[in-house]
């Protein structure tokens, strides 16, 4: 399953339809996103894609939790929307509070400590997955 990732300068709706295809097809789709601009971007989506799927039948629930990610070989802590049907309750409870590196890829990253992108990195470090629908 591919990861939606947004950036500040994501279009929402375009993230939406994303989303919201992912979901579909996996039943589960997951949103990832690094700096304050994208978190907003994506939140917009994520209520947009909630109206999508529950047109459709579904009852959405989304999951937020911190994900430890390696960017130019920095550890980067990301936040990650976990997007299930809430009648998936084995899943619901499946969902960690903090997911990292494996131990094997924070050794590749080097000792680099886990910090926020300034705030010119956040859309070199964030892509778009607009086309992804």
């Amino acid at each position: 399953m591919n990861i939606v990732k947004v950036a500040s300068h994501s279009r929402p709706y375009k993230v939406a339809g994303a989303i919201a295809g992912v979901f579909r097809e996996h039943r589960r789709a997951e949103v990832q996103v690094i700096g304050a601009g994208a978190v907003n971007q994506a939140v917009k989506a994520l209520i947009i894609a909630r109206n999508y799927l529950i047109q459709d039948g579904y009852t959405p629930i989304v999951v937020p939790l911190f994900v430890d990610i390696e960017i130019h070989g920095r550890v980067r802590t990301a936040v990650r929307f976990v997007i299930l049907d809430v009648t998936d309750v084995d899943a619901v409870r499946q969902v960690p509070l903090h997911m990292e590196l494996p131990p094997d890829a924070a050794a590749e990253a080097g000792d680099a400590q886990t910090e926020r992108p300034a705030e010119g990195e956040e859309a070199a470090a964030s892509t778009t997955q607009d086309e992804a629908a």
